[in-house]
Parts: structure tokens; C-alpha cells; sequence
């Protein structure tokens, strides 16, 4: 897993304004979008027994370990433009992502 530097500036300001008391933010998997699976991108309290924890600066991201074979290798960016601005996230893992970038095929 990596996140960019610009990814990594923005999940501490999001951390800041919506999950401060949260220590870890998940990133996974869930069914629906017009391709199969949707992405997540939450704050939580803490991890579970299940997920695997990655460790970045002031904060640690946490991966169910079920959806570690499908995210393994994923680029977590930041885009900003005029046209959009949020999370880009680049999957080596994804067969065919949906046009509108929100959901993803394996």
C-alpha cells in the first residue's frame, strides 16, 4: 500500500475536521457501483482482529485481511482541479473500473 504525500495531507485534515478522536482510517471493499465493488475510505476507533495495519504519519491505515489479495499494491493519491477534487486511487489488482471512477471489477 502506498499513499502520496499529497493523499497523506489531506486524510490529516479530513482526520481533523471529521475523525479526530479516530485513530485509523479503513480502506476496503463493498459490494454495489455499476462495476461490482465500491472502495471505502472510513475513520474508525481502532483496528479489528481481522485487519492488517499500515503505518504512516500520524495515522495508521487498516485492510480487512480478506481484501488484502485485491488492494495489495494500491496507490492512494490526492487529485485536485477544477473539474474534481478527492481521492484518486490506483488498483495494479482492478480488471475494468467503472467510468465514473467509483467502482471496480477483479
Amino acid at each position: 500500500m502506498k499513499i502520496t504525500d499529497k493523499a497523506i495531507e489531506n486524510i490529516l485534515i479530513l482526520r481533523k475536521t471529521y475523525g479526530e478522536l479516530q485513530d485509523v482510517l479503513r480502506f476496503g471493499l463493498t459490494g454495489g457501483g455499476c462495476s461490482g465493488y465500491k472502495y471505502i475510505l472510513e475513520f474508525e476507533v481502532a483496528p479489528s482482529k481481522n485487519d492488517l495495519v499500515f503505518y504512516f504519519k500520524n495515522f495508521n491505515l487498516v485492510v480487512d485481511k480478506k481484501h488484502i489479495s485485491l488492494l495489495g499494491g494500491t496507490t492512494i493519491d490526492w487529485k485536485d482541479s477544477l473539474m474534481e477534487s478527492g481521492f484518486d486511487i490506483q488498483n495494479p489488482q482492478a480488471k475494468q473500473p467503472c467510468g465514473c471512477g467509483e467502482s471496480v471489477n477483479f
